[in-house]
């Protein structure tokens, strides 16, 4: 499928129905969830705790089907106007297999799909039908986020335009092109899958966590050995938290492995950008058009 710029849903506005579901792993306390639901109707908004949000069965969130039903609902809930994600984990790709989101009849029924980590392949997969969700914080994670990383995906979700972004330039020029957020683990489970796309003119955006040097190297050296890379117009790297090697054994850096493995692509890369695990993690929306300055560092929203 040949990418094309996303569409965002219309703007929430104060009152508009949310639904929180757990697509993935199961929630391991229940405060860091209640902050995050509270957090969200200080906006304004409504916010409907979906039935077996906290099931558990082994390290996911309820069982696939029960985990399935929880976003067929929100999804074709007339009165729900955005989908909260609880957490990461594990669990999203196993949603879709065998499985499509219904698309709306118009935009205007379209949602908007809220989180990160594992959240990547919901979100990837509604950029199949040409909507744009928001990789941004989790219910359980927003509550740590500074007020300007809060305030920054309110007001995008509200119609608002959002601030550049500032990095660590690799060089490359500059380039405009459709921005994919992801965590790295997530999409590399997704090439060779229907969940992958079409990365022609693609701007990526990559964060992980707890992943050693070498699982980084042995995820990039399969992008690039599939060919996965092909026609990708620059990258945007995010945080890799926790992503240093065991004590004591010989080991590249992480930032090292990144540099080993990207550097030679020749598109326009920019490192450091405040996105991702353990730290400041700015909203980034799915699937629509930005600018990459692989020299001043600047990752812009037009």
């Amino acid at each position: 499928m040949v990418l094309k710029p996303c569409q965002p849903p219309s703007p929430l506005k104060p009152g508009d129905l949310l639904r929180a579901i757990a697509p993935s792993g199961c929630l391991r306390e229940l405060a860091a969830f209640d902050a995050g639901v509270e957090i969200w109707r200080s906006q304004g908004y409504q916010v409907e705790i979906s039935s077996g949000f906290d099931s558990r069965w082994g390290y996911l969130a309820g069982t696939d089907g029960d985990r399935r039903q929880q976003l067929i609902e929100a999804w074709q809930d007339p009165k729900c106007r955005g989908i909260l994600c609880a957490r990461g984990g594990y669990g999203s790709t196993r949603l879709l297999e065998n499985f499509q989101f219904i698309p709306p009849a118009t935009h205007q029924n379209s949602k908007w799909l809220i989180g990160f980590s594992d959240i990547t392949a919901l979100l990837w997969h509604l950029v199949q039908s040409g909507i744009s969700g928001v990789h941004a914080p989790l219910l359980t994670t927003i509550a740590q986020e500074p007020a300007w990383s809060q305030e920054r995906l309110f007001n995008w979700v509200a119609g608002n335009p959002i601030a550049p972004l500032q990095g660590q330039g690799w060089g490359g020029g500059s380039v405009t092109g459709i921005l994919l957020p992801a965590n790295l683990t997530v999409a590399t489970c997704l090439i060779g899958t229907p969940g992958q796309l079409n990365l022609e003119g693609a701007i990526l955006a990559l964060e992980d966590v707890s992943e050693a040097p070498y699982r980084i190297d042995r995820m990039l050296t399969q992008w690039r050995s599939s060919g996965a890379f092909q026609g990708l117009h620059g990258i945007a790297l995010g945080r890799f938290s926790s992503c240093e090697a065991p004590s004591g054994l010989p080991s590249f850096t992480v930032e090292e492995v990144l540099r080993d493995r990207l550097s030679d692509l020749g598109i326009p890369i920019v490192s450091h950008l405040p996105f991702g695990h353990e730290g400041e993690n700015a909203a980034l929306p799915v699937g629509i058009t930005v600018h990459l300055d692989g020299t001043t560092g600047i990752l812009s929203f037009i």
